[in-house]
């Protein structure tokens, strides 16, 4: 009797140099790719130093998709100014035009996070970014585009993210098997670009070191941000930024009226009805 060997997805690695076309085409195809070396290792060595002390300060988690041996923190770009430099990747934002245009007049920073999952860690639950939302979105718009940055080396062993290529054209109670789940293993400083559809999920940390990414998230600009921008980035700390990413956070309008805000105050004093630029003028 012949045992019909079941062959593992494999997840497609890019250099730095690689088009944007060539690159949408993997995603297109895939739903996560990863491109490598795309940080220095001086950009590395700044970003675990920006981060260190948030994260030291930082409780672990204490439930199954948390985690209870991993750290997280937020507000990456009040607090990092190299995050900053990430959240404005040309290479990135350049794919966030081509993935997501097509169901937006703008896309927006969606969400923000710097995790360090600790020795002993168990794997996270398998899920799609997109259900947060719930199930009101036709699966035929894709909600986001999302990113992790490797600062530190991921490995299979130390909890690469768990990932499944093509999952993003599933049904949506279908579950993968074993042989269908990919660890995205990755050098410091290289990156993984995935869909809100894919199926993904941390690994488990089987070594005695931290593994440390940086996630930076985009979506339509007509959805709710995950991480009130607002509120982690207000605008006297906004008004340090460059335009772009200020637009990006979503201190702009999204279309002719999305996000226009009146001054409070005095009658008189201020502005009304007004996109959130004139706050810097």
């Amino acid at each position: 009797m012949t045992t019909m060997t079941k062959t593992r997805p494999k997840l497609t690695y890019l250099p730095a140099t690689a088009s944007t076309e060539v690159i949408h085409d993997v995603l297109q195809r895939d739903a996560a790719v990863i491109i490598e070396d795309v940080l220095s290792a001086d950009q590395i060595a700044t970003i675990r130093e920006e981060l260190a002390p948030y994260l030291t300060a930082a409780d672990e988690g204490n439930n199954e998709f948390s985690g209870f041996q991993t750290r997280r923190m937020g507000a990456l770009l009040a607090r990092s100014p190299t995050c900053r430099e990430l959240a404005l990747d040309p290479t990135v934002n350049a794919m966030c035009e081509q993935f997501l245009g097509p169901h937006c007049d703008n896309y927006q920073l969606h969400f923000t996070q710097a995790i360090s999952i600790g020795p002993g860690e168990s794997a996270q639950p398998l899920h799609r970014d997109r259900g947060l939302w719930g199930g009101y979105i036709p699966r035929r718009i894709e909600t986001q585009l999302s990113t992790i940055w490797a600062i530190t080396e991921f490995t299979e062993e130390n909890g690469a993210t768990q990932l499944v290529p093509g999952s993003q054209t599933w049904d949506a109670q279908r579950e993968p098997e074993p042989h269908e789940i990919v660890p995205a293993k990755m050098k410091p400083g290289s990156v993984l670009l995935y869909s809100g559809t894919v199926i993904h999920g941390g690994g488990a940390n089987q070594t005695q070191q931290n593994r440390l990414g940086v996630l930076i998230h985009y979506a339509l600009g007509w959805l709710r941000q995950e991480e009130n921008q607002y509120l982690s980035c207000p605008p006297e700390i906004a008004k340090e930024l460059k335009p772009e990413l200020r637009d990006l956070i979503g201190y702009s309008q999204g279309g002719p009226i999305l996000g226009f805000y009146s001054t409070p105050g005095e009658p008189g004093t201020g502005h009304e009805l007004a996109d959130p630029r004139m706050l810097f003028q």
